[in-house]
């Protein structure tokens, strides 16, 4: 689908933390950003939609103890600019989607680029969680609906096997969802293993979403063994953890705004990041706002300041530990 004449110099780009964007943008294989305010827009790939370049993460939502400040902030977060929401059925036993729900009244739905995930790996569990989130989200349709967290072997078989892609069809044929993509915050090679399942069954994954942060660069990498496959067979890459669940800023070994950079000079569409209150918002546009694109050398400098706490695997817990594996812990929801 694209040329492979710059490989060397991509694998030269691959040694500093994955693709660049603007390497990309240069060989024409990327859009360049266009800007509107104090947001960045990217295309969602070859889907050609307009995304904000920072997504606003949905689980992070339901964290305030007040409904109403929930909604306030996916309205100011949409006011100015954020246009692409992130969900999942199971966030905190759906509390999250029927918050976005209520936020997305009052024509803010046709303002957004709207996604869920769904964990059933049967066609049956699957079917009904599409139902449920619409209902949640009181919408009769999504724009994106991924399979969550794909983080065990058999999750791709499963996928293509059990009746979850039929499901899918079925709902996008009847105009339920309109493009389809995976998640998985675990290893890069279970994403590699969806992506020849999806090549076998002949299935084309509109996008795909992992963590993608400084620390990642250099440990069990989605950014070097994912991303540039992605880009190669025009699935649109969908960044998440900028901050490895708040690990990066806390430890002081980046700022918020330096993880977001990061993460936003790789060639993702969109990055997904959590903000549960104003502070994190304000630092979501304001990275938007002062983006501009990495040279090598800031790459290379950010990556030598972590790379000891990058190896150590514990600053990526949901790479290492069990703790993030909601399906782990809820089997009933994979049905």
């Amino acid at each position: 689908m694209h040329g492979h004449d710059n490989l060397g110099r991509r694998e030269f780009l691959g040694t500093v933390g994955g693709l660049s964007i603007a390497s990309l943008v240069s060989e024409g294989l990327f859009a360049a950003d266009e800007r509107q305010g104090d947001m960045i827009y990217r295309k969602l790939g070859p889907t050609g939609e307009r995304v904000s370049a920072i997504g606003l993460g949905g689980y992070h939502i339901g964290i305030p103890q007040d409904e109403q400040e929930s909604i306030r902030l996916i309205r100011s977060a949409i006011d100015r600019g954020i246009n692409f929401m992130d969900n999942s059925w199971d966030y905190m036993d759906g509390k999250c989607e029927v918050l976005m729900g209520k936020a997305l009244r009052d024509g803010y739905r046709q303002k957004v680029f709207l996604m869920t995930k769904f964990d059933g790996r049967t066609k049956a569990a699957t079917a009904r969680q599409i139902d449920e989130s619409l209902q949640r989200l009181q919408t009769d349709h999504v724009d994106l609906m991924q399979y969550h967290e794909v983080i065990r072997m058999e999750d791709p078989d499963r996928f293509f096997n059990e009746g979850p892609v039929e499901a899918l069809l079925d709902a996008r044929k009847a105009g339920k969802l309109r493009y389809v993509g995976f998640t998985g915050h675990k290893d890069p090679f279970i994403h590699l293993r969806m992506l020849e399942a999806a090549q076998a069954h002949n299935f084309h994954f509109d996008t795909a979403q992992m963590p993608l942060n400084i620390l990642d660069a250099q440990f069990r990498s989605f950014a070097h063994g994912v991303v540039p496959k992605l880009v190669d067979q025009g699935i649109a890459v969908l960044g998440m953890k900028p901050m490895a669940a708040g690990t990066i800023p806390q430890n002081k070994f980046a700022t918020g705004i330096e993880c977001l950079h990061y993460a936003l000079n790789l060639p993702t569409s969109v990055v997904i990041t959590g903000c549960n209150d104003q502070k994190t918002l304000d630092q979501a546009f304001e990275a938007a706002r002062t983006f501009k694109p990495l040279t090598p050398g800031e790459v290379s400098a950010m990556l030598a300041r972590t790379r000891e706490a990058a190896l150590s695997g514990k600053y990526e817990g949901f790479k290492t530990t069990s703790g993030a594996d909601g399906t782990a812990r809820n089997p009933q929801w994979m049905g």
